[in-house]
């Protein structure tokens, strides 16, 4: 039975209110788009992004509701869908010349990772041939 838009074969998890701008969290969200679970967590593992280590605890998240909730193996695994989206921003003020303010934002993000037992799709790299003349 598919819930909320979810396979049978799928499973997903979120990570709610991460203290980062969803610009920054989208970087590390495409380096692991479309990979299998183990070169994924290695990207994470060894990337020297600083959210990258919510991210893999996200996506060690995912792979334990796979293996616990619906009894996938945990080799046949790769991450279909990975986004990232706003959540609140902080607003706070910082003094500035002659009494007046500075505004300084502090945005939050949502992020959600899906991933699907099967085979992982190999991605098409598009190559551009020139034209001879």
């Amino acid at each position: 039975m598919a819930r909320y838009g979810i396979k049978d074969n799928q499973v997903r998890a979120f990570n709610k209110m991460i203290r980062i701008s969803h610009q920054k969290l989208n970087l590390v969200c495409d380096m692991i788009r479309g990979l299998p679970v183990d070169r994924a967590v290695d990207v994470l593992k060894f990337s020297k992004k600083r959210i990258a280590g919510e991210v893999l605890k996200t996506l060690l998240s995912a792979v334990a509701n796979a293996e616990h909730n619906k009894n996938l193996a945990v080799d046949t695994l790769f991450v279909k869908e990975v986004w990232c989206g706003k959540a609140l921003t902080m607003k706070r003020i910082m003094p500035g010349p002659r009494g007046s303010a500075r505004p300084i934002l502090k945005p939050f993000s949502n992020l959600t990772i899906v991933l699907e037992s099967g085979v992982a799709p190999k991605k098409e790299t598009a190559k551009k041939e020139t034209a001879k003349k």
